[in-house]
């Protein structure tokens, strides 16, 4: 994806605050170098940040009139108004080694047996894993095939099929699930409650 960046000269809470004024966000690109501070269209970059591919793919930034590659590292939002406040970027090239939280997509679920004939409940537990690789080979997201699943047997992050160069990042020596079976309650039978019997008084009520 491409966006287009211009440089901001004026610093401070002032000239944050005049900036956003007029439609504009500012920002900082950082690494492989001296930081630069820069300004971007907000209505832009607002709706470029709904997009996936924006928060975990390499952009090219066009800056003065040279591009480079960066990436997104973190921007901050209004509490209440549909308002991107800031927005940090990281500089990248083909050595630039990196990790980053990248969404998985999940496909095959409805061929699985668990689903298909087990009638299993199938819940994802995590939309995202934290992988660590060279800039160049990070994925737009992780692709995961649910075609496989069976009762009784969850999917962990050690299972996952990740391309070549790309591992995921463990914290310590969690192995999480991603993706866990449950079998399906068995259906209660229900049963009519029996009538008491009437009260003998009752029935001879109305007897001289």
């Amino acid at each position: 994806m491409e966006f287009v960046a211009f440089e901001r000269s004026k610093q401070g809470t002032g000239a944050s605050r005049r900036l956003r004024n007029s439609g504009k966000v500012p920002g900082i690109v950082f690494g492989a170098g001296e930081p630069a501070m820069i300004e971007l269209d907000h209505n832009a970059l607002y709706f470029a940040l709904k997009k996936e591919a924006f928060h975990s793919s390499i952009l090219e930034m066009e800056l003065g009139g040279k591009k480079q590659k960066v990436l997104l590292r973190d921007f901050q939002m209004h509490p209440w108004k549909q308002q991107v406040l800031h927005v940090d970027f990281q500089r990248v090239d083909e050595t630039t080694k990196l990790r980053k939280k990248v969404p998985l997509h999940f496909s095959g679920e409805e061929n699985s047996v668990a689903v298909k004939t087990d009638k299993c409940l199938v819940s994802h537990v995590a939309t995202e894993i934290e992988i660590e690789c060279l800039a160049v080979q990070l994925p737009e997201f992780i692709s995961v095939d649910l075609s496989g699943l069976v009762k009784g047997k969850s999917l962990h992050v050690s299972d996952l099929s990740l391309p070549a160069g790309i591992k995921a990042v463990k914290h310590g020596t969690l192995n999480p699930v991603v993706v866990a079976v449950t079998e399906p309650k068995p259906e209660e039978e229900v049963v009519a409650p029996v009538a008491a019997p009437a009260d003998d008084k009752k029935k001879g009520k109305g007897k001289k």
